[in-house]
């Protein structure tokens, strides 16, 4: 007598990866997609913050750093950041590509790595759209059991095609009207947004309508809806760890002396050679720790959320593009240790990107607070056992960072080594936090003459400081 069995949901949430083993298709050639997914986020990952590259390997000496030099440096971070917002653009239509594609087979992966290829996704994501569309099989398997698929299939052309169209047009237009080439960049990448806004105003004045019958997502999820959260999370996770690459490039690129120089300039003292590259260390080290910790808010900000909304995704790029100025930060404070006034400034530099960084972080978590019973575990919603936690742990960075930036203004003694040696104190700082949110939380459950939640009861839902093995 068997069991009861439980019916399989109506459809997937997004993201999710088929629950089969994995081999059920492959005698027919046909494969899941989700490493191939995976090896695709990691790479335009890559692709996007690559290219902060130029900006920190602008050769620039403390006696030269004149307003020449200041404006160079600040076209080029324009540049990246103009860059990155435009690979994220091209990285939510290859999501919303594999919506609506369910399965591969080999053609469909190799047309995938020329996608990779050329990031524009011209003209290969058009071929992946009819490919996958000329064999229903590998689809969603509700559009490939609609009757509309020909709707789908012009939906999501519409969407994968519409950034690639307006990046061809602005190239036209730069060669004789830089101001409206701009202008179209721009909007590539908030086109989304906007026509979000919209149609929530459209909403506002003239109310709710039911979608028609031949609505594309009056069948299926919405394809304007937000991207997958563990597709954000796997692209945003490969943010930070070229980030980090990076940094560990930097400081091994120019700051190991050679055994020869060792021999002739110090004497054969590894010690006495490496203490010259003192400043250099201690600025990777700062600068990793950074990295390090704001991946680690980042992480514990996603783990308390069930569902990212479009804003969330914005605000989440945003954070991301100003990570990814991180190793500029790197440079500037290890460039101008020794230079008493431009250290101030490299350190303010330093303070500003982090502050952006951490700041974005911070409103990702205020917006989920906006529709909590939506994106929030129970646990991180007012008046959870997470909630005033996650609230300090996120407020930390905005609030160190501008208090660092303050102390250059103030306290003329304030240096580069002050800085980092911060910045590598900071992980003791979540230790104490952790410590003391619990202490005041329990002071204040003892002033209301509450009792304690047993651990391990159902009051106690709350993440670690570092996750569960």
């Amino acid at each position: 007598m068997s069991g009861p069995q439980t019916p399989e949901p109506a459809r997937r949430t997004q993201g999710d990866s088929p629950t089969g083993t994995g081999g059920e298709d492959t005698a027919d050639g046909i494969q899941h997609s989700q490493r191939m997914l995976s090896f695709s986020d990691a790479l335009l990952s890559i692709i996007a913050t690559v290219m902060i590259l130029p900006v920190t390997h602008t050769e620039i000496s403390p006696e030269q750093f004149d307003k020449s030099i200041q404006r160079l440096l600040a076209t080029r971070i324009a540049v990246y950041l103009m860059t990155f917002l435009i690979v994220t653009v091209a990285w939510a239509a290859h999501t919303r590509l594999f919506q609506v594609v369910g399965k591969i087979d080999d053609t469909l992966a190799l047309l995938n790595l020329a996608c990779m290829m050329t990031i524009t996704f011209l003209p290969f994501t058009a071929l992946i759209v009819v490919y996958a569309f000329h064999f229903p099989h590998l689809l969603n398997p509700q559009i490939e059991s609609s009757t509309h698929r020909t709707l789908y299939r012009q939906h999501i052309l519409g969407i994968v095609l519409r950034g690639p169209a307006l990046c061809f047009a602005a190239a036209g237009f730069s060669l004789f009207f830089y101001p409206l080439s701009y202008l179209l960049m721009a909007t590539v990448i908030f086109l989304p947004y906007v026509s979000k806004a919209c149609s929530w105003c459209k909403g506002r004045l003239v109310g709710p309508q039911e979608p028609p019958a031949h609505s594309v997502e009056f069948f299926t999820f919405d394809l304007h809806e937000p991207l997958s959260k563990e597709r954000v999370e796997a692209f945003s996770d490969g943010v930070y760890a070229i980030v980090a690459t990076l940094l560990i490039l930097d400081i091994c690129e120019d700051n190991i002396p050679d055994s020869k120089d060792v021999k002739e300039k110090f004497h054969g003292s590894l010690v006495a050679a490496l203490s010259v590259y003192g400043p250099h260390f201690l600025a990777y080290f700062g600068s990793f720790a950074t990295v390090g910790l704001l991946w680690f808010a980042h992480h514990s900000l996603f783990l308390h959320i069930r569902k990212a909304t479009q804003s969330m995704g914005l605000l989440n790029t945003l954070s991301l593009a100003f990570v990814g100025g991180l190793p500029l930060a790197y440079q500037q404070t290890s460039a101008f240790a020794r230079q008493p006034h431009d250290e101030l400034e490299s350190v303010r530099v330093s303070c500003a990107i982090i502050f952006f960084a951490s700041i974005f972080q911070f409103a990702i978590w205020t917006t989920a607070l906006l529709h909590e019973e939506e994106t929030l575990q129970p646990s991180a919603r007012f008046g959870g056992r997470e909630h005033a936690f996650m609230f300090a742990k996120l407020a930390l960075y905005p609030c160190a960072s501008l208090l660092a930036f303050a102390s250059t203004c103030f306290l003329s003694r304030f240096s580069t080594a002050i800085f980092h040696l911060t910045q590598i104190a900071v992980p003791f700082s979540f230790l104490l936090l952790r410590l003391l949110v619990r202490l005041a939380l329990a002071l204040l459950r003892a002033l209301r003459g509450l009792p304690l939640p047993a651990p391990g009861g159902q009051d106690d839902v709350r993440s670690p400081l570092l996750p569960s093995p």
